[in-house]
Formats: C-alpha cells, sequence, structure tokens
C-alpha cells in the first residue's frame, strides 16, 4: 500500500489538497492559533509506526487553547483517536510529523477580541527525517531574545511567538551554523530555536527552568526521566550563563523535531574537545529505542499505528 495524503479539516478526513482556509481566516492575520509538533517513528521490525507521547502534546496543546480562548469541540481523547486514524488512512512506512493547529477560523479580519471568535482545528502529517541535518551541531548565541511571560507566554506553542525562533534560527544558518542558542531577557540561557537545551559538568545534567522562558518540552521532560531513572544521573533545573555553556564537559538539545541531538561548539568554541561526550551518546541511544518502541518499559510512551488494509 502506498502512502496517501489526508488531512482533518472542519471535522472531517478530506484528501490534503483540498483542506484549504480562505485568505481572511483571522488566525492567518493575527497568529492565533496553537499548534504541536508530534513524531511518529517507523519501526521496521514491528511494521508498526509508534507515536511518541500522543496524550502529553494534546494536553499540553488545550492549556494553549485555554489561554487563547480556543474553544474546539474535541477532548484529548478525541484528539488522540483523530490522529492515529489520519496516520492509519495515510498509511506511511516512514517516520512522519503530525501538526495539529487549533485556531481563529473566523474569517474576521478587524477583530482583537479573542472571546468574540469562532475556533476550528485541523491536523496533517508528512514524511519526516533528520530536523537538523547533523549528528553534531555547531551552535551560536541569537542575538535576538526569548520573550517572557510578560509578553507573550513562551510556555505554548502560540503560532505568532513562532516568528521569535524563526528570525534566530535564520540568523544561525546566515552565519554558517545549524542552530541558534537563545537568551531571555536576564541574559540567562534559554533554549535553541526549537529545543530545549541540556548541559552536563561533572556528571551532573542541568538544564533551564521553565521560568526562563522555556517550553515544557513533551522530549525534555522524558530524557530527564531516563536520565534519572536508567541512569541514576542528578538533573537539576537551573539557571545557565552562556559562559558556563562555553566550559561545560557536554551539552545537547533534545526536542520532537530534534530528538536528541548534541551541542559539540558554541560561538565558534568547541565544547569540551568537541566531540559527542559519552553522556550525551548514552542518553540519544537510549531515547531512540523508546521512541520506536522497542523498549517495553516505556511502551506507554508510544502510541502503536498500523496501515489500514488497501480497499483498492
Amino acid at each position: 500500500m502506498s502512502p496517501k495524503s489526508y488531512a482533518f479539516l472542519h471535522g472531517e478526513f478530506v484528501p490534503l489538497e483540498e483542506a484549504k482556509v480562505g485568505i481572511d481566516t483571522h488566525a492567518l492575520h493575527y497568529g492565533t492559533g496553537v499548534f504541536e509538533g508530534i513524531r511518529g517513528n517507523w519501526n521496521k521490525d514491528k511494521e508498526t509506526l509508534y507515536v511518541f507521547r500522543l496524550r502529553e502534546h494534546y494536553e499540553r496543546m488545550a492549556q494553549g487553547c485555554r489561554m487563547l480562548m480556543l474553544d474546539i469541540p474535541y477532548s484529548t481523547d478525541d484528539l488522540c483517536d483523530i490522529t492515529v486514524e489520519l496516520i492509519a488512512r495515510c498509511g506511511y512506512k516512514e517516520d512522519i510529523y503530525i501538526r495539529p493547529l487549533a485556531y481563529k477560523s473566523a474569517r474576521h479580519v478587524a477583530n482583537l477580541k479573542l472571546n468574540e471568535l469562532a475556533s476550528d482545528f485541523c491536523l496533517m502529517t508528512i514524511p519526516f527525517g533528520n530536523y537538523l541535518d547533523t549528528d553534531a551541531l555547531r551552535c551560536c548565541t541569537s542575538t535576538w531574545r526569548r520573550p517572557d511571560d510578560r509578553s507573550i507566554p513562551p510556555r505554548f506553542k502560540f503560532t505568532g511567538v513562532y516568528i521569535n525562533s524563526i528570525l534566530a534560527k535564520t540568523e544561525a544558518a546566515l552565519a554558517g551554523f545549524d542552530e541558534a542558542i537563545l537568551l531571555n531577557s536576564d541574559d540567562n540561557v534559554s533554549e535553541g530555536a526549537g529545543e530545549n537545551l541540556f548541559m552536563v559538568v561533572n556528571g551532573k545534567l542541568y538544564t533551564p527552568p521553565l521560568g526562563d522562558s522555556v517550553l515544557p518540552g513533551i522530549t525534555r521532560s522524558a530524557v530527564m526521566e531516563l536520565a534519572r531513572e536508567e541512569f541514576g544521573l542528578e538533573v537539576a533545573e537551573a539557571h545557565i550563563s552562556r559562559t558556563e555553556l562555553y566550559t561545560a564537559d557536554e551539552c545537547f538539545l533534545t526536542g520532537t523535531a530534534a530528538h536528541l541531538t548534541p551541542m559539540v561548539e558554541l560561538d565558534n568554541r568547541k565544547i569540551a574537545d568537541g566531540k559527542i561526550g559519552p553522556i550525551s551518546k548514552a542518553l540519544r541511544e537510549m531515547y531512540f529505542k523508546v521512541a520506536v518502541g522497542n523498549n517495553p518499559k516505556y511502551l506507554h510512551w508510544c502510541t502503536p499505528v498500523t496501515s489500514e488494509p488497501d480497499s483498492a
């Protein structure tokens, strides 16, 4: 069975090319939407696609919906079921990226009052490989700063907020780097353009606290649990300065798209010896086994999906 491109829009499964919204849709003009990025990891041996932490993504999305007054007619259970059905209909036998979006669907471009605007939900999937195109990142500190909770809450995946990440990522790419590291308004390290950040110092794992303009990453929380439970590592949330990254033993980034990717250089300075460190390597290998459904202990994090039989 070859894959087919479907989407979910206006309460129906439709061919992807038919999934369209009007140019006067509120979210298109004002960024009034909340999205998630979810990974489906293909397990060739089991002929099954495993969606990583599906429910947790939709629980986070629900929080963002409350912030933007997005009243969509689906529960978390509904959204999980819709996602599984869409993936099965598409029939992918490769890694995929799953993009749900709740948005202000009102066709009204002159109203800034969230409480007066209608909402809707849509969903699509695409084949997806290595997001960062490398297994060892060269990064730079961005001149852009992460917004804080007093301006636009960075702990939600609002569509409009991602202009900040796009500016930082583009700046890094134009300067010849793989990714950007953003600081917050207090000059503490926040995160990458699309990933959470960790550093290793003397065998201890550190990551910025959520109060440092950090997204509560689903992969972040999984890696923190794996580090504690499987490797006995001490994990601390702490303010991190840029200079601490320069002198760290290891650094890595985590995210749905990025998985767990080591950072070996920052601002043209090698981190330690400029090679992937042992803790980063071990955590990455463990994470991949978990995410593709090859670790029975953490199989509850994975939602299995098999393709629907070809009706042709």
